[in-house]
């Protein structure tokens, strides 16, 4: 595994198939110009708040807080200014059975508007079983939302074939959040039962992506975890390319997963011989739901002084014979 000290970004990822020949699975650029300005977050670290956030405002305490909109009237991954852009420090660090970095960014309230002062810390571990296991631990000195998450493109067939539609996947989700034409989620949360949203056995990406979205189609839904009960480290998904034989494991301890396969990408961006067309990957985002701040049904997501924010995914990877 490689990391940028830029974003956090997870730069490749290169894992063994069936035959033993390694590939990288990470989406990434071959530029540090390209991710300040032409990527679609590859492989980066997102915050201050993951997902959109509607109209790009929110009260906390009664307070209400307008950030710079940079998706429509509405804000997306923190906004232009992001953890993504930011240069995070970088720690070496590495245990009996795993190698990795701790990352650390201080974000004030000029980064990007939210209040308060955030102190991060990220960690990275990569074990002898073959798990990317990534620590997210936040706190605070004002009351503030958070929402961190990692934005990794994954294609387990090492970009090898234009898209990831005959990968397939499972979710451990009876539910989903549905949206609105901007992405906004609706307040509901609606049973994937009787959908094309309905993964919760193994199915082939592309049976059903035309029969999600509008324009452009495919699947860009938050999912809401089977979880026993909150905070509780919980399987989220599978993803499994029969034809390398790499497979992919997801457990979280947040309470949804956005299942994202590319949709924006159009074939514009290149890097090292591979074009990213629409569904050239796909992204699974442990994060708490979209739009949070404004949807008092949805789990809380505002961190307080005292409080400690934390988050844990745990990617494990593998191959079948």
């Amino acid at each position: 595994m490689k990391i940028l000290s830029l974003g956090g970004i997870i730069f490749e990822l290169n894992l063994p198939d069936k035959n033993g020949r390694f590939a990288n699975v990470s989406a990434n650029l071959e530029t540090v110009l390209g991710y300040l300005t032409v990527s679609p977050h590859f492989g980066t670290l997102v915050g201050r708040f993951g997902n959109r956030i509607a109209n790009a405002k929110f009260s906390v305490d009664g307070v209400e807080y307008q950030l710079a909109p940079n998706n429509g009237n509405n804000l997306l991954h923190g906004g232009a200014n992001g953890f993504n852009k930011a240069i995070w420090n970088v720690e070496p660090w590495q245990g009996d059975d795993f190698v990795g970095v701790k990352l650390s960014l201080v974000s004030d309230e000029t980064m990007q508007g939210f209040p308060g002062t955030l102190q991060c810390l990220v960690t990275y571990q990569l074990t002898d079983k073959n798990e990317l296991i990534i620590d997210y631990t936040a706190t605070t000195d004002k009351a503030t939302p958070v929402n961190l998450t990692n934005h990794c493109y994954f294609s387990l067939n090492g970009f090898q074939k234009p898209t990831i539609c005959d990968e397939v996947v499972t979710i451990n989700a009876d539910a989903y959040i549905p949206v609105n034409a901007n992405l906004i989620p609706t307040g509901e949360i609606a049973p994937v039962e009787g959908t094309p949203l309905d993964f919760r056995k193994p199915t082939i990406i592309g049976e059903r992506i035309n029969k999600v979205g509008d324009d452009p189609k495919g699947y860009d839904h938050c999912y809401v975890i089977r979880q026993k009960k909150p905070g509780e480290l919980t399987h989220c998904a599978q993803v499994t390319d029969h034809d390398s034989g790499r497979t992919l494991e997801l457990w979280t301890t947040e309470p949804g997963v956005q299942f994202y396969t590319s949709n924006f990408l159009k074939g514009n961006l290149k890097a090292f011989g591979h074009t990213y067309e629409q569904y050239a990957a796909l992204c699974l985002e442990t994060q708490h739901f979209p739009d949070s701040p404004n949807q008092p049904a949805f789990p809380d997501t505002i961190l307080r002084p005292g409080e400690t924010y934390r988050h844990t995914s745990v990617f494990k990877f593998g191959v079948t014979k």
